[in-house]
């Protein structure tokens, strides 16, 4: 097994209390929950910037509460309103645009970064703050399937440290700990809930509507992500991700379904044992995790009671009736370019879908299209990705 992206995080290494953090995605449903945390425990933190793309009146609140030196937002019309909406005497720096969140990565006081911006959005702040040196606590799975090998190769010239914020990943993170030698990992198994749709077949999945698709059963997350987990793409990103994180060929990363979401993965080692990580479906545990390590503090959550669970039930996942999970592991197999590939046509499938332009099931066939068309293309550069990126969005988009 090949060590965490860089070096396993050492507490020697790591920015000592009060932490200057950053948050890219302050208004998503990850940066609200880990201000709770933040709140929870204001003598480990400084609010250094937050940036909230275009909700001026969430990212406002939030500003006028931690007081940060930087706020950073996606437009004018959105700085303006979220200027007017500050409270007299406060006067942050406003940045604006997505090289602002950037930026906000780079910035010479801060020691911790969150990044939680959907979508690929979030491969060049999280490649900022990784050629920064900073500790990041990584939300924006996108960031890994776009880039990981760049993003590899800055944490090795740098010494950032990246911890994932993902429940799946933060769970495969503490299995780890202390089991790193070579020759001790057989596997790891990522759990997913299977959605809203698990156990259905095609025939239904064929008339799926945008509300059945968004109404997750364990989890509160945003529209995309939340489509992400019915076509069990979510889950294949996670693969890609976690096959950059931790070092490892597809063929060691394997997935169960889990409806009860209380196992949030598992390490298998090769004497047949494995360890599994469980709490309640919330976020706020991950996140604390991340962001205090290596220092545990408490939550203000309800603990989790096995016997109120009652049972814990597992299964294959259907990739018959939800392929993107196996377009996905079949992505990083093939390389770089059709990673890049795969998340740029899902992000334009599960838009238009989001926009009621296509049906369900066309999600998965935009993608295998986009995956067919990929012929030797170069990744080696940031620019070069975000170069076929575009042009994947602008193919994928012709004819919608």
């Amino acid at each position: 097994m090949k060590s965490y992206i860089s070096s396993w995080p050492d507490a020697s290494t790591l920015p000592p209390s009060p932490r200057s953090l950053v948050i890219l995605g302050a208004t998503g449903s990850i940066g609200t929950s880990a201000l709770k945390v933040v709140d929870s425990h204001p003598e480990l933190f400084e609010v250094t910037a937050l940036a909230g793309g275009r909700n001026a009146t969430r990212l406002a609140e939030q500003a006028a509460r931690f007081r940060p030196a930087y706020l950073a937002v996606l437009d004018r019309v959105t700085a303006t309103a979220l200027k007017k909406a500050l409270p007299a005497g406060y006067s942050p720096e406003i940045l604006v645009g997505p090289d602002a969140y950037t930026a906000l990565a780079e910035l010479p006081e801060a020691d911790l970064v969150l990044s939680t911006i959907v979508g690929a959005a979030g491969f060049m702040p999280t490649l900022a703050a990784a050629r920064s040196g900073k500790m990041i606590a990584l939300a924006n799975k996108e960031s890994l399937v776009l880039g990981g090998h760049i993003i590899r190769d800055a944490c090795r010239r740098s010494g950032a440290v990246i911890l994932p914020v993902d429940s799946e990943h933060n769970a495969l993170f503490q299995g780890l700990m202390g089991h790193r030698g070579e020759g001790e990992l057989k596997r790891i198994i990522l759990t997913a809930s299977g959605g809203p749709f698990r156990g259905r077949g095609k025939e239904f999945l064929s008339k799926v509507t945008r509300e059945q698709a968004l109404a997750h059963p364990n989890w509160d997350m945003g529209a995309k992500i939340s489509i992400d987990s019915s076509t069990l793409m979510n889950k294949g990103l996670e693969v890609i991700e976690a096959c950059h994180l931790y070092g490892l060929p597809v063929d060691q990363v394997d997935v169960v379904v889990h409806p009860q979401s209380i196992i949030h993965s598992l390490v298998e080692y090769v004497d047949g044992s494995q360890l599994a990580h469980l709490g309640i479906p919330d976020m706020q545990i991950p996140i604390a995790h991340c962001l205090c390590f290596p220092k545990r503090v408490p939550l203000d959550l309800p603990g989790l009671s096995l016997a109120e669970v009652g049972s814990l039930t597992f299964e294959k996942p259907d990739l018959d009736a939800f392929p993107c999970l196996r377009l996905a592991m079949e992505a990083y197999t093939a390389g770089p370019a059709s990673t890049i590939a795969l998340n740029a046509a899902n992000e334009v499938a599960v838009e238009l879908f989001l926009q009621e332009r296509i049906q369900y099931l066309d999600i998965p066939a935009m993608i295998e299209k986009a995956l067919e068309s990929i012929g030797t293309v170069n990744t080696d550069t940031p620019e070069a990705i975000l170069a076929l990126d575009r042009e994947t969005r602008k193919k994928s988009m012709a004819g919608h």
